[in-house]
């Protein structure tokens, strides 16, 4: 690494290839290695610009061309603030003055010329599209501040609606050991149950294509979508070979699913709600569910696979449960701090158990803090993401956006988040069978249960914490032990109260 920077140092100042900004493209060439770098320049100055005018959560950034060498490890970029330096490997491949501070113009040419220059090495950078390139230069630019910054298109090609629209086939298959597409299972009343097709089927060719030639990327977008359309495929089945044109049928995926189970003997009525997007659709889908049944006596919400970065549509849904407290702040700048709370009353006191998981982030992790600052709720599972951050939509010239998650979320008394998450009373990960819970509920109803408050803990060692209640791999286990431990908690009223005493 030290021979390496040497090397750059050294190419600063001796290499005779100097490039004035302004040589860097002729006027006539507009078109160069498939790329319009007259667009591209533009583009990229574009996207340095809008950075450059972000707040970052109180953050100061810096958003420099050296990170671009991120794009590829043999790639080495230096500068002294008067040349920039690409190295790849050992070798030399160009040398561009460094652009004076807000030259957005020479950011974006100096950019597009380092990227041409990393083309000719890197085939798989060559393969992509001029939008391709336009999503790893954010990628790069944004590495060591947001990784979960975007170029997106357009807008258009933003999913704003509160509910979104899939469309499949009906199946779901893989390759076997023989690389065989092999259809592991079928969707009841769906297109391929229709046409009988089961379990064990092999696919052998898609629309005249052999499978053998196809790769897993085609082959998804053949079986689902956001397009209708028609399939025909090849079947090999052990009663012979069937050819069979499918349709992939449109589903639309409400942002909640409601289940009710009604009172008897064991389930003592409780209502599920399995929240998938915190959205105003989520919000009306749930409203609903709390005014239509009325013979409740718990709730379980499952904010596990939950996200969202609406904050209005985050406090109205926890309003439905804890009426106007605070549910969240959230930070632009460093001394900005907006307070989300709810208005109005909340529709139901019934108890309530939230079960979370490494995949409950965003605005979803800011619900789950709010039950448990507000003691509403026990919460059940393992730690959340710690990706608690809102985004910020920004325009460019071309048509095209930047997606940014630029605004970090603290719970409603101002505690972190992002980069921590929230944390369960109660880990999943450590009961795995009927006798680890028999013995975890004994120990509550005994007073046994020492649990510590993880959450208020400001100098918890959350790796360590996370290690110690580790994601839940099995996922059938996992909703399995969920579903018995949550009802256990609702309908034993005194376990449920000595949680919530904890």
């Amino acid at each position: 690494m030290k021979i390496t920077k040497l090397f750059l140092t050294l190419a600063l100042f001796f290499c005779p290839g100097f490039v004035l900004a302004s040589e860097l493209f002729h006027d006539d060439v507009i078109v160069q290695d498939g790329i319009n770098v007259r667009e591209a320049s533009n583009v990229f100055a574009d996207i340095y610009e809008k950075l450059d005018g972000v707040n970052w959560a109180g953050k100061n950034i810096d958003v420099a061309i050296e990170a671009l060498e991120k794009i590829n490890p043999d790639a080495h970029i230096a500068s002294t603030g008067e040349r920039a330096v690409l190295v790849w490997g050992d070798e030399l491949i160009a040398n561009y003055p460094y652009p004076e501070s807000k030259d957005w113009n020479a950011y974006g040419e100096i950019t597009t010329a380092l990227i041409l220059k990393m083309r000719e090495k890197d085939e798989q950078l060559r393969s992509l599209s001029q939008s391709g390139l336009y999503q790893v230069v954010v990628n790069a630019l944004l590495s060591s501040i947001d990784q979960n910054g975007n170029y997106v298109v357009s807008r258009d090609a933003i999913n704003d609606g509160d509910n979104r629209i899939l469309t499949s086939i009906g199946f779901d298959g893989g390759r076997d050991f023989r690389s065989n597409f092999r259809i592991t299972g079928v969707y009841k009343d769906s297109p391929a149950d229709i046409a009988g097709i089961h379990e064990g089927d092999i696919i052998s060719e898609v629309n005249g294509k052999r499978v053998s030639e196809m790769s897993d990327a085609d082959m998804s977008a053949v079986l689902a979508g956001y397009n209708s359309g028609t399939v025909k495929i090849k079947l090999l089945t052990p009663f012979g070979n069937r050819n069979v044109t499918l349709r992939r049928a449109t589903v639309v995926l409400a942002d909640a699913d409601i289940i009710h189970r009604a009172k008897n003997e064991t389930t003592d009525g409780i209502l599920e709600i399995v929240v998938h997007k915190v959205s105003d659709s989520a919000v009306d889908i749930i409203n609903e569910a709390l005014n239509k049944y009325n013979d409740i006596n718990g709730i379980v919400l499952d904010l596990r696979t939950t996200k969202g970065d609406d904050e209005k549509a985050a406090a109205k849904l926890a309003g439905l449960f804890m009426g106007a407290v605070p549910v969240m702040r959230i930070n632009e700048t460093a001394v900005d701090e907006l307070e989300i709370v709810p208005g109005g009353d909340a529709i139901t006191k019934t108890p309530v158990v939230v079960l979370i998981s490494d995949n409950t982030y965003g605005t979803g992790e800011a619900i789950a803090s709010a039950f448990y600052e507000n003691k509403r709720g026990v919460l059940i599972g393992t730690p959340t993401a710690g990706r608690s951050r809102i985004a910020t939509l920004i325009d460019l010239k071309n048509g095209g956006v930047l997606e940014l998650l630029n605004k970090s979320v603290k719970t409603g008394k101002g505690n972190v988040i992002d980069g921590r998450g929230v944390f369960p009373l109660v880990c999943l990960s450590n009961i795995r069978n009927t006798q680890q819970r028999e013995a975890f509920f004994l120990n509550i109803m005994n007073g046994e249960f020492n649990a510590r408050d993880y959450n208020n803990d400001k100098n918890v060692d959350v790796k360590a914490l996370r290690k110690a209640c580790p994601n839940i791999t099995s996922g059938d286990d996992e909703d399995a032990m969920a579903t018995a431990v949550s009802m256990k908690i609702l309908t034993d009223k005194k376990i449920y109260s000595n949680l919530m005493d904890l």
